[in-house]
């Protein structure tokens, strides 16, 4: 693990978003304002408040963006990967 000190939270959105890769990111603050903020900005899969990026419970929806991956794990995702979709036109 890396730690790198930055002088704004910009820098630190900035600096992470520059890596090509897009899996899980982490915002600690006491400032739920800063964190929502944060989250909303960072072009990651997922993004933990408070919390340690690894975290993950089953259920959850979890994947990456970028270079980390191009699907989507979950209930949720795995109900719409095992779906066929049809249209059906009825004229009655």
């Amino acid at each position: 693990m890396t730690l790198t000190r930055t002088e704004s939270v910009d820098e630190a959105i900035a600096l992470a978003n520059s890596t090509r890769y897009g899996l899980q990111a982490a915002v600690f603050s006491r400032d739920l304002r800063t964190c929502l903020d944060a989250a909303r900005r960072l072009e990651f899969g997922g993004v933990t408040v408070n919390e340690a990026p690894t975290f993950r419970a089953d259920q959850m929806p979890y994947g990456g963006v970028k270079a980390s991956g191009n699907t989507k794990e979950g209930p949720a995702w795995t109900v719409h990967e095992m779906t066929e979709e049809r249209l059906v036109v009825i004229d009655l």
